[in-house]
């Protein structure tokens, strides 16, 4: 894994302590942790208007504080629908012999047409990230031939590797988050356009 890539989970809140040059991605990103969801640059304040409704005295009171919690809670382990992407690390394998998911596609997709998309020796893959959005999951061939920075590709549980989209190398895949810095300073704008007229 790139030191650029390091960088930038670590910027969005990735805990990278376990990260080696002698490993490869895979256990790499299975050594990553996050302690809470990132949220993508096209994210539309889902929920902040709720929120505000419910904490509006603080608000009023005490703006600092009000952030705070708000952060505090959108970056927190919660199930509720923010449009956030929950961070994963579980291995798929459709197409090899013996393994717990062989044959799971079988009659959906054949192997040969993966593979005219993905890159990879074998057809063996690793869920990076899951969203509540279209398309809903983002995964890694294990043999990409760049360890260093693979290609994410992505599809969704309704058409699962019927459809699968190209979405850039990893670096440019984690450009689409925001840091909770940026987070906040969107949410700021918002509900001070919104609410402090």
């Amino acid at each position: 894994m790139n030191k650029s890539i390091a960088k930038k989970i670590k910027q969005l809140g990735g805990n990278i302590v376990g990260l080696h040059a002698d490993k490869s991605f895979i256990e790499n990103w299975q050594s990553l942790s996050f302690s809470h969801y990132l949220y993508d640059k096209d994210w539309d304040v889902y929920g902040i208007d709720q929120y505000y409704e419910q904490y509006k005295d603080l608000y009023i009171e005490d703006q600092k504080s009000f952030y705070e919690n708000l952060l505090e809670h959108y970056f927190s382990d919660h199930e509720l629908p923010y449009g956030q992407y929950f961070f994963k690390d579980w291995i798929f394998t459709p197409f090899k012999e013996n393994s717990e998911d062989y044959e799971e596609l079988d009659g959906l997709v054949e192997e040969c047409e993966v593979k005219k998309i993905v890159q990879g020796k074998e057809m063996d893959f690793m869920c990076i990230f899951y969203s509540y959005g279209y398309p809903d999951h983002f995964f890694v061939c294990t043999t990409d031939p760049d360890q260093n920075n693979p290609t994410v590709y992505s599809t969704d549980h309704e058409i699962y590797f019927q459809e699968i989209e190209n979405e850039g190398n990893l670096d440019e895949f984690l450009d689409r988050f925001m840091t909770q810095e940026e987070f906040l300073e969107i949410v700021i704008e918002y509900l001070d356009g919104k609410y402090s007229k």
